[in-house]
């Protein structure tokens, strides 16, 4: 039973990794990109970020209830990679929505926006770095996870 749900906690922080980072700096640039309609851009890359953030917990609370059945202890860098999302998309997430209503033509909306902005991409550099240190941290349990597969 173990090794299965060791099997599952990798493919879980592998997908929750690598979503963060596909989401964060292939897709959502992109779209700035490839569309010339920025308002939809971004519009498009906020509900990206939505449903990143809901997978986000959702991969959290499974690697939490692995942890509490198998009587471990959670890492830290999956709290540290929680907390990112709870601050940037549930705390600040909302006062940016609310700044795009309100349209991002006035300078003083548009110079907040850029702030919240910026603190928020602060805090996903911070989850992905957290997340490959998460990916990394776990090698050598990986390595150790393949052995026991072999071994069976």
């Amino acid at each position: 039973m173990d090794t299965r749900l060791n099997r599952a906690r990798l493919l879980i922080v592998t997908g929750w990794v690598g979503s963060l980072w596909t989401i964060g700096y292939l897709v959502a640039p992109t779209l700035f990109k490839t569309l010339a309609d920025t308002a939809l851009a971004g519009t498009i890359a906020a509900q990206l970020f939505m449903v990143e953030a809901w997978f986000s917990i959702i991969c959290g609370l499974v690697l939490m209830a692995i942890a509490l059945y198998q009587r471990q202890k959670l890492p830290s860098l999956v709290l540290g990679m929680m907390l990112c999302t709870i601050l940037g998309y549930f705390v600040l997430h909302p006062y940016m929505a609310d700044l795009r209503a309100q349209g991002l033509t006035n300078p003083d909306v548009k110079w907040e926006f850029g702030v919240l902005h910026g603190i928020s991409s602060g805090i996903y550099l911070m989850q992905s770095i957290l997340g490959a240190m998460l990916v990394l941290g776990g090698l050598s349990k990986v390595e150790h996870a393949v052995q026991e597969i072999k071994a069976e």
